[in-house]
């Protein structure tokens, strides 16, 4: 397996169009990185750079200690893992995942052994003799996947394997694909542009935006401290909530104010970087987890609570999602407890925010104001 190194690396195309700007990113042996964002970030743009299918412009792009600017695709020794899976249609499994090592004249022996060995791996050992119009696409994404581990590479490139799949085949593969990396102990790097991909399957995340990289973290890190508004807007489900809202300061407590509400932040808020702005306009992000109807809460907890209207209800089981606005401008989403949750479409209800669990951002630079 192998560790990369990406330093400051540019994609400009004809007429003055950047798709990857200064990408700077080290990646460890054995890691599982994720590049996530919108259509159009520069995520796959990456990629097929890494993979030598596209051209760098500027920059230096390193697997292990070899620079591979100038190398051939078929010489920097990674598999590719396509959207569309890219069989041969005329072609049995067992012929599409020996096909690059028949190129490469390994021995038949051992091609039979490696084909065998992945075929098991990923459970497909009874459609070796299959064509791919006989298989699902559940089980030809599996046939991509091996033909991919029977090179044995030192980095394994998958740009949005799972995108062709339904739901319910795309849960399973996540589950499959991260067991798989877990197995085989490689370099993984997996473009996405669906966050719950993400956070479900990297050992870290590079969200990226109009080409540049917004936030490298753990899930659990970009989560729980997004660096500016765009990070904290993608990452989650449903999505945070941001509210134009101005910082109070009175004595030794901090509030934020937005339509006719206060809320009194939590004591790990009242700090200079917060103070100094007293009297100044600031994006308040709150996620939908973080808002309540619970009544005890409420109760326990008013200079946190606010009244809305209710507008939908969605009930999904283990949540609900109530959509709701404050004063008749303000619309919110709050995902609360079913179990506790009373609230009906009409009717005024109280909510409460979870004091410890908001974000604060610079109105101008939209950059996190506190860690």
């Amino acid at each position: 397996m192998a560790s990369l190194s990406l330093q400051h690396v540019y994609k400009k195309y004809e007429g003055g169009v950047v798709a990857v700007s200064d990408f700077n990113l080290e990646i460890s042996d054995k890691e599982f990185i994720i590049l996530v964002g919108p259509s159009g970030c520069g995520k796959s743009t990456t990629l097929r750079m890494i993979a030598g299918l596209e051209d760098i412009s500027e920059g230096e792009i390193y697997i292990e200690d070899r620079l591979i600017n100038d190398v051939l695709p078929k010489d920097r020794d990674i598999a590719m893992v396509f959207q569309n899976y890219a069989l041969y249609p005329h072609m049995t499994v067992f012929d599409n995942m020996a096909f690059g090592l028949k190129l490469r004249k390994v021995a038949r022996d051992e091609i039979k052994r490696r084909v065998q060995e992945a075929a098991k791996i990923l459970e497909i050992e009874h459609l070796l003799d299959r064509k791919p119009k006989a298989l699902s696409g559940g089980q030809r994404q599996r046939v991509a996947l091996g033909r991919a581990i029977v090179r044995d590479p030192k980095v394994f490139l998958m740009d949005e394997p799972l995108s062709n799949l339904d739901a319910k085949l795309r849960v399973q593969m996540r589950v499959e694909i991260t067991k798989l990396h877990q197995r085989l102990q490689t370099t993984i790097i997996y473009v996405t542009h669906d966050q719950t991909e993400a956070m479900t399957m990297g050992t870290r995340i590079v969200v990226m935006k109009d080409g540049f990289i917004q936030q490298v973290d753990s899930p659990t890190e970009l989560y729980d401290n997004p660096v500016n508004t765009f990070v904290a807007g993608f990452i989650g489900m449903p999505p945070m909530n941001f509210i134009n809202a101005m910082i109070q300061v009175e004595g030794d407590d901090v509030y934020v104010a937005f339509e006719n509400t206060s809320i009194k932040l939590a004591e790990r808020y009242c700090v200079p970087e917060v103070i100094e702005r007293d009297g100044t306009e600031v994006i308040f992000g709150i996620r939908p987890e973080a808002l309540t109807d619970d009544g005890t809460y409420v109760s326990m907890h008013p200079e946190s609570a606010f009244s809305a209207d209710v507008d939908v209800v969605e009930m999904l089981g283990a949540e609900t999602y109530l959509y709701v606005t404050v004063n008749g401008s303000l619309p919110l989403t709050a995902r609360v407890d079913p179990t506790t949750s009373e609230s009906r479409v009409g009717e005024v209800v109280d909510i409460a925010v979870d004091a410890n669990r908001v974000h604060l951002f610079d109105k101008d630079t939209e950059q996190s104001i506190i860690s």
